[in-house]
């Protein structure tokens, strides 16, 4: 059965799911509840077990492909379809499906043997950890893979935000490049370009300031920075990475489209993610967009930022 007809089905508006964010539900939560009611009551016809299943998936926040390759994975299961059984073989889908993205696009996250600077622009809506991803990426390269790192605070639209970011930069001992606020955010990215030159860094890490992704305005300027690096520097971005709130249902969907179409998504970070958050959303932005996750970030702690790891995730979206 198509999204559409779905949709119009169940009367969609709003996932189930994202609805249930705003009253401490995840995705993740509203899956293992939805099945572990579904297969509440014993002896269900099969008809009847297979739309509730449909409806489970289509309200959840996983988006129309990963739906229909999750039901696709139903038709070939033995019947009767047991819990455990679908709990399995749905998990070993999700990983498989988010392997394939990782698979078919290379991550440009900074290589540890380039002596060239690359550089990574973090960009993402309002409050869902930019700067504090800047932080432990910065802390990444530079203490673990022993990189010459550089932050730059082109966010200048937030209060301080500037003056956060060099408090962490003092912290893991890497320089920091900033301007007072209300300045040009494009002209704190050439300076910085230029002092990532000219200190033979090579890792420049660019933090944004959030951004609503239906704000043309806001989102132009993202392009006039990607324009700036290019043509005034003769060097492009080498990686953007989508920062994500694990908590956000499938209005992520539609900020990742935004973003990637205004300046080009190279790859997601997860943010907040922990015992009662997992970012079920994901898999769907994953998938429909092609974007492989790079790092999950699960606490405030600079170390809290670990690589992404397929089977770990499907696993805990599944979980009890």
């Amino acid at each position: 059965m198509v999204w559409a007809t779905i949709k119009r089905r169940l009367g969609y508006r709003k996932g189930k799911a994202e609805v249930d964010h705003k009253k401490g539900k995840t995705s993740s939560s509203y899956l293992t509840q939805g099945l572990r009611k579904i297969f509440a009551v014993n002896g269900k016809q099969q008809q009847l077990l297979e739309k509730e299943l449909e409806e489970l998936l289509y309200t959840a926040d996983l988006g129309p492909k990963v739906s229909e390759r999750l039901l696709r994975r139903l038709d070939e299961m033995p019947q009767p379809w047991l819990r455990d059984g679908i709990v399995k073989a749905w998990m070993e889908e999700v990983c498989s499906l988010l392997k394939e993205t990782q698979a078919t696009k290379a991550h440009l996250t900074p290589s540890v043997c380039s002596e060239a600077l690359q550089i990574v622009l973090l960009v993402g809506v309002n409050g869902v950890g930019k700067t504090t991803t800047a932080a432990k990426l910065a802390n990444y390269y530079s203490k673990t893979r022993h990189r010459r790192v550089m932050l730059a605070a082109a966010d200048t639209f937030r209060a301080a935000a500037g003056e956060q970011l060099r408090q962490w930069a003092d912290r893991i001992g890497v320089p920091c490049v900033s301007s007072q606020e209300g300045a040009d955010p494009a002209a704190v990215a050439f300076d910085a370009v230029t002092a990532a030159r000219s200190r033979n860094c090579n890792v420049l890490l660019i933090d944004t300031g959030g951004r609503l992704h239906s704000n043309q305005n806001l989102m132009a300027m993202l392009q006039k920075m990607q324009r700036t690096i290019k043509k005034a520097l003769a060097q492009d971005i080498d990686e953007v990475l989508l920062v994500l709130d694990a908590t956000t249902g499938q209005n992520a969907l539609e900020q990742a489209k935004q973003f990637n179409e205004t300046i080009g998504l190279t790859g997601i970070v997860l943010t907040k993610v922990d015992s009662s958050a997992k970012g079920g959303a994901l898999v769907g932005i994953s998938v429909e967009l092609g974007l492989p996750v790079t790092f999950v970030g699960s606490g405030e702690k600079l170390t809290d930022l670990h690589s992404f790891d397929a089977e770990r995730f499907a696993a805990a979206l599944f979980q009890e």
